[in-house]
């Protein structure tokens, strides 16, 4: 099926009223949790999958896209009026956008964000339509070696990336890999690290996991840190559009967009690293240098466009190799195998329909957010007065009830109050979560390819590096890790 005709027919589905119901539904709790400071789009799809087993695949997966798109949305109002970023990907939106607001150009902050996110997320969604099925014809011919190879580049990016120390990075994906350990072995029949619970011998279930440290342990850790008294918003300030608002805006976004979309593309830290090097592009670029710091109008357009293009081009190893590289990611891969469906290079072929209609409703949910971010921007700041005691109550009730419904077993109730608890230590001390979710997706997947590439060599194990693909593949892993180790040291400079 060509991509032309697939996308079409994606857009007939998507455009059914229902499904554009599913649409509206995801991009609005999208953005009210990327509004919310402390709450992301990784937490929501994770509390939200356990109640849409009753859906069909395609309108669940819509509404985790939805969400995921509209996360990214939502965090700039929060950046921009609060200074505090609703998602991490939004640090650098607030540098900017919130001098805007308090130097009384709140309107234009939120109008070049809105826009931005806009023109980067259908800009990207093209390129996603464009690329994706290529990629996935060409992972088609890869062997289980090859496999083993871009798993090794999702572990080490992920786990080195994400978060500021690569050692707790690493600590927290060797957590997720034993927790993907825990349960029978498939070739021999053997249970592992059971500790004699019957419960335990199918394995730990991937949404519990989820849901444990993304909801529970998030609820606790934002919960502890709560601030008392009320919320200090900025009011939205001057006006949305001028002359000088588009001559200093569009370029931005372009560059933005085509600086998000291929770092999206790769494990190399997704959202968070485009952002920053759209912002020191800006930087560098800009005529008024001195602007920045004080609230330079670019340096909220571009960030906000890379930030969306990133969010679109992570869908590409996700949809395409089964490799999330990003929290959300993570969960929403946990989303698709929790319908029985692998996402990959056969994904394609074997649910097209579904795939395409996906696809198709990132198009529509990118103007339902355009036509939800600025006409109602009002309504949203209204959101940030929500007393954040109920919020989490509401939270940690709706984990619990929604575990419990996976399998009706009170013992995953204790699986996810001790995940729970486990994961805001891990965000009290500083250790990223996304590495432990990928770990326990991709672990059991890395095992199986690597008994598979060691059953066809005899037991060598040059056959795991000697193909010309898995070589290419360290190659890259390579250069990802010295360039994130310069982008480090300029995300400091940035930072100060």
């Amino acid at each position: 099926m060509g991509s032309l005709t697939g996308l079409l027919e994606g857009f007939a589905t998507a455009a059914q009223p229902e499904y554009l119901l599913y649409a509206l539904l995801g991009v609005t709790l999208g953005t009210a949790v990327g509004v919310l400071p402390g709450i992301g789009p990784a937490m929501t799809v994770a509390l939200l999958l356990p109640l849409t087993y009753s859906l069909d695949p395609t309108a669940a997966l819509i509404i985790f896209a939805g969400i995921y798109y509209g996360g990214m949305y939502g965090g700039s109002t929060t950046s921009i009026l609060l200074n505090t970023p609703g998602e991490s990907a939004s640090v650098v939106t607030a540098l900017e956008g919130n001098r805007m607001a308090r130097a009384g150009r709140g309107a234009a902050a939120l109008a070049t964000a809105a826009i931005g996110s806009f023109v980067a997320g259908t800009i990207a969604t093209v390129l996603l339509t464009l690329l994706a099925p290529t990629i996935a014809d060409i992972a088609v011919t890869l062997g289980p070696a090859d496999y083993v190879a871009l798993m090794v580049v999702a572990f080490m990016t992920v786990a080195t990336l994400l978060g500021s120390s690569p050692v707790r990075g690493l600590a927290s994906l060797g957590l997720g890999l034993f927790i993907g350990l825990v349960g029978t072995d498939t070739l021999s029949g053997q249970q592992r690290f059971t500790l004699g619970v019957p419960t335990l011998a199918d394995g730990i279930d991937v949404v519990v996991v989820a849901v444990g440290v993304f909801a529970v342990g998030e609820a606790l850790y934002v919960a502890s840190r709560l601030r008392h008294g009320p919320v200090e918003v900025v009011p939205v300030g001057g006006k949305w559009f001028t002359r000088e608002f588009w001559s200093r805006s569009w370029k931005p976004w372009l560059r933005g967009t085509f600086i998000g979309f291929p770092i999206g593309t790769v494990p190399a830290g997704g959202a968070d690293v485009s952002t920053f090097l759209s912002y020191a592009a800006e930087k560098k670029l800009s005529k008024r240098p001195e602007e920045f710091g004080k609230g330079a109008i670019e340096g909220v357009a571009g960030p906000e466009a890379a930030n969306n293009a990133a969010a679109a081009g992570v869908l590409v190893p996700l949809l395409t190799l089964g490799l999330p590289t990003t929290a959300t990611a993570a969960v929403i891969v946990a989303a698709f195998q929790s319908y029985g469906i692998q996402p990959g290079p056969l994904l394609f072929t074997n649910n097209s329909a579904m795939v395409w209609a996906l696809i198709a409703s990132l198009y529509i949910g990118n103007v339902m957010l355009l036509v939800l971010n600025l006409p109602l921007v009002k309504i949203w700041v209204k959101v940030l007065q929500i007393p954040r005691p109920y919020l989490y109550a509401g939270i940690l009730l709706f984990a619990a009830l929604g575990t419990y419904a996976v399998n009706f077993v009170v013992d995953d109730l204790i699986v996810l109050l001790v995940i729970g608890v486990a994961g805001f230590f891990m965000r009290r001390h500083g250790y990223p979560v996304a590495p432990l979710v990928v770990g326990l997706i991709l672990g059991p997947m890395a095992e199986e390819q690597v008994r598979r590439t060691l059953q066809i060599s005899e037991g060598s194990l040059a056959a795991l590096v000697t193909s010309p693909f898995a070589a290419i593949a360290y190659s890259v892993l390579f250069v990802v890790l010295a360039v994130a180790v310069v982008m480090r040291v300029r995300r400091r400079k940035v930072s100060v």
